[in-house]
């Protein structure tokens, strides 16, 4: 009976399904034959990956599959093929003096490379994407060096950090905030001093004694600075807190406290290595001094930071 009921469309030859929307019936066309049989081995590849990996989530974890794969077992296997590629160059670049370095060209590019890496992780948070820096944080590319510019010294900081009070070995100075000391109208005398000492300001008639008396003890009564002291030279324009009056103004009546962190608790020593060959070849690239200025032994000392790089 259904069969006799069974309308057909004259143009195609095709069954109505026996719908119709106000006026519009629709056909009941099949599907293309090579459609239907792409959807069944969809379904078949499915079942099959169902079987081989892992698929159905658990309670805790997904069912295996019976080839045992991960994503994270072969990132795993990955990591550990390119640790074992590494190893050997790491391994030199552990067993290299420091002072070596830079001798050894092919070290000393891998070194750099590694350490602009771990820079990128690291670092430009406080010294900018560039080691530029920022009004607070060193700027890594020019010679100047609160505590020092040899490869030692470097990585003296970076080991044991500025002003961390958790560990010995860090790096510390302390200038002291002279507002409560000297007045505002000596304080203001002071600031000219400092200016005139790098040919920005104008004299003071007891700037030069306010300075002899307060400041020369750790910048040097030529106002060059003191490494082993941490304290900046006021001779030159660069200064790390902002070398204008009311910044210099401000150095001098409320001091500077800066921190930055220790690694050694953080990085492994190639890490370190690598990082210390980057910023030394950003900066001046000085060579060491004194064994006193590349081991840092005078690092806990009392000295002024107002100006300088770290």
């Amino acid at each position: 009976m259904m069969a006799k009921n069974k309308q057909v469309d004259e143009a195609t030859g095709t069954d109505f399904v026996g719908h119709e929307w106000d006026g519009i019936e629709e056909l009941d066309t099949p599907m293309p034959r090579w459609w239907v049989w792409t959807f069944y081995l969809t379904i078949i590849w499915g079942i099959v990956y169902l079987i081989l990996y892992p698929a159905w989530p658990m309670v805790n974890s997904a069912t295996k599959g019976v080839l045992g794969w991960t994503s994270r077992g072969e990132l795993a296997a990955e990591m550990s093929a390119l640790e074992k590629e590494r190893a050997p160059i790491l391994k030199a670049l552990a067993d290299i003096p420091l002072k070596d370095l830079p001798a050894n060209e092919r070290l000393m590019q891998t070194a750099i490379q590694g350490g602009q890496a771990a820079f990128k992780t690291h670092c430009v948070q406080c010294h900018g994407s560039g080691a530029a820096g920022s009004k607070g944080y060193p700027n890594l590319n020019d010679d100047e060096w609160l505590w020092g510019g040899d490869m030692e010294a470097i990585q003296y900081s970076i080991v044991n950090g500025i002003r961390n009070p958790d560990h010995a070995d860090t790096r510390f100075s302390q200038m002291p905030a002279f507002g409560d000391i000297l007045s505002a109208g000596e304080i203001d005398a002071l600031t000219s001093h400092v200016l005139n000492m790098s040919e920005r300001g104008k004299l003071v008639a007891n700037g030069a004694a306010l300075y002899e008396q307060n400041c020369a003890v750790c910048h040097g009564a030529d106002g060059k600075g003191d490494r082993a002291q941490g304290a900046p030279s006021l001779t030159d324009a660069i200064s790390l807190y902002g070398n204008d009056a009311d910044s210099i103004r401000h150095s001098i009546s409320k001091s500077r406290q800066g921190v930055m962190p220790r690694w050694n608790d953080k990085l492994d020593p190639v890490t370190i290595k690598m990082l210390t060959a980057f910023v030394w070849s950003r900066g001046g690239g000085e060579q060491p001094v004194s064994s006193e200025a590349d081991t840092g032994a005078d690092a806990s000392a009392t000295g002024a930071e107002n100006a300088g790089d770290q």
